[in-house]
């Protein structure tokens, strides 16, 4: 019987950490639920000691979720391991993920620490958090560029105190994947205690290579545990894919030799939820989930696959999650019917107020837009979890002209705290216009350092979905709207980062 590989997902946690990626609660237990569906084996929901929001969503997520494994992160000292335990006191199953730099730099530029210091906290930390919760993983942040010797010192001394998993960071993508995995085997075999714990990688891809350093730190390090984001999702240049690691196991099952759990059927549905949830969008030729994965432009290969699916084609595209016939309701469609394709997209509302007020705004859009597909579906479910906030700023109407030698110019009503408020502006094009009216009034003194717009399906009457994101005062956001007329999705975007920047929460920087 083949080994289980155990995907551990942390798009909720290191994913977050993206600039402008910051997720409220409802929406990281969205996602959470999407990836219960998904059968993901443990959810990082978050740093729980970072801030009150992030407790907060812990403690939502290990309340909801029962299927899988919930992991708060934590530091190596008291404080933020019971605030973790504390978190997670509900969870049907709980594990605390301890992490402490390893590496000589971190230890002395960073952590101010001695090993012998660093080496007695591992030590105790693991010792405290075995007597909250009985799923403990510890992660030497920096692994791959530590001492092996000190390596193995503080790996067999936690493993001695009770950790269940060992995770061996790839922490600034340094790696290549020969040596990575090699490095782990070295650390496997060298160290005495080491089959008393299921062996973990984490790896960042800033050399493009985290999905590649992953794969071989299972295939020759003997890893059983890979942690992963959905689209690759994480701070710089991203995590390891969770897309690609699980269909790259699969489909080489002949060569990897590995179970899964994962319900490959909802990853499509997984990254358009997190891409739309984070503004972060997907490359059309992004592997397995992006718009051009399953698309033949060559004749000759359009030739091959209308022949036999297999000349060209590795994966099924409805093995992922794609529809083979995406177009899926119109205006005549009925309510339960809207439910029922809400329930095939993985989409869950807490409750039948929420349902109706989707069902309204789909009514809506149904009536400016003949044909609606599952991407304008998720979309207004995004628009719809947002508007629900109790958030400071929203879009009511707006008015633009322009005209070939004109300026444009834009009228728009939005609301601050419930009172209706307009904004007049001029610009160099009705998007700058727009935006400079609500800017006129809000004076947030914001700079947008993005701006980006991408077609939510295929045609001309295709929704719009923008993305912008603001830095004020060191801090970044992304905002996410969509709606057929892309000025109206431009103001939304707009209002929706603003209303990020009013929410303020202090964030502890932690990666593993």
């Amino acid at each position: 019987m083949a080994d289980k590989l155990i995907i551990f997902d942390t798009t909720l946690r290191d994913g977050e950490q993206s600039p402008g990626a910051s997720m409220t609660k409802d929406e990281k237990l969205r996602i959470a639920r999407q990836l219960e569906r998904l059968k993901v084996d443990v959810i990082e929901a978050g740093f729980a000691v970072s801030s009150n929001g992030d407790f907060e969503a812990v403690q939502a997520i290990a309340n909801a979720i029962r299927e899988s494994t919930i992991c708060s992160l934590a530091r190596a000292n008291d404080r933020d391991i019971s605030r973790a335990a504390q978190a997670l006191a509900d969870a049907a199953s709980a594990r605390i993920h301890i992490f402490i730099a390893t590496s000589a730099l971190h230890m002395e530029k960073k952590l101010r620490m001695t090993p012998e210091q660093v080496l007695e906290q591992s030590r105790q930390s693991v010792r405290f958090a075995r007597n909250l919760v009985g799923d403990i993983e510890f992660s030497p942040e920096d692994g791959y560029r530590s001492d092996p010797d000190f390596l193995c010192r503080v790996l067999e001394a936690v493993i001695a105190e009770g950790a269940t998993t060992i995770n061996v960071p790839d922490t600034v993508g340094y790696a290549v994947p020969e040596l990575y995995g090699n490095f782990i085997k070295t650390l496997r075999e060298r160290i005495p205690n080491s089959d008393q714990a299921i062996w973990s990688v984490h790896c960042h891809n800033d050399l493009g290579m985290a999905v590649a350093n992953s794969l071989a730190g299972v295939q020759i390090g003997g890893a059983r545990q890979v942690e992963c984001t959905i689209n690759g999702l994480g701070e710089r240049a991203g995590n390891c894919s969770l897309e690609e690691v699980v269909m790259a196991v699969k489909t080489r099952r002949d060569y990897f030799g590995l179970d899964l759990g994962i319900d490959t059927r909802h990853i499509v549905a997984a990254s358009r939820m997190v891409s739309q949830t984070t503004g972060f969008v997907v490359q059309p030729n992004k592997a397995v989930v992006g718009a051009n994965a399953f698309a033949h432009a060559s004749g000759i290969h359009q030739d091959g696959v209308l022949k036999a699916r297999d000349t060209y084609e590795i994966m099924r595209a409805e093995d992922v999650g794609w529809s083979t016939n995406k177009i899926v309701l119109g205006k005549l469609s009925g309510r339960n019917a809207f439910k029922q394709r809400l329930q095939e997209l993985g989409v869950s509302l807490d409750s039948e107020t929420e349902v109706n007020a989707a069902f309204t705004r789909f009514k809506e859009l149904a009536d400016r837009k003949s044909e609606i597909f599952d991407e304008d579906i998720l979309a207004l479910i995004s628009d719809e979890s947002v508007s629900c906030e109790k958030e400071q700023y929203g879009f009511v109407s707006l008015f633009q002209q322009s005209e070939t030698g004109e300026q444009p110019r834009a009228r728009i009503v939005f609301t601050v705290h419930g009172r209706e408020v307009r904004g007049e502006a001029r610009g160099n094009g009705p998007v700058d216009a727009s935006l400079k009216a609500i800017e006129a009034h809000v004076r947030s003194g914001a700079e947008m350092v993005l701006y980006s717009v991408s077609a939510i399906s295929g045609s001309t009457e295709s929704q719009g979905e923008v993305t912008v994101r603001l830095q004020n005062s060191g801090r970044v956001v992304n905002g996410v709207g969509s709606d057929p007329d892309i000025v109206v999705a431009s103001a939304k975007a707009y209002l929706s980062a603003l209303n990020k920047l009013q929410s303020k929460v202090d964030r502890v920087a932690a990666q593993g």
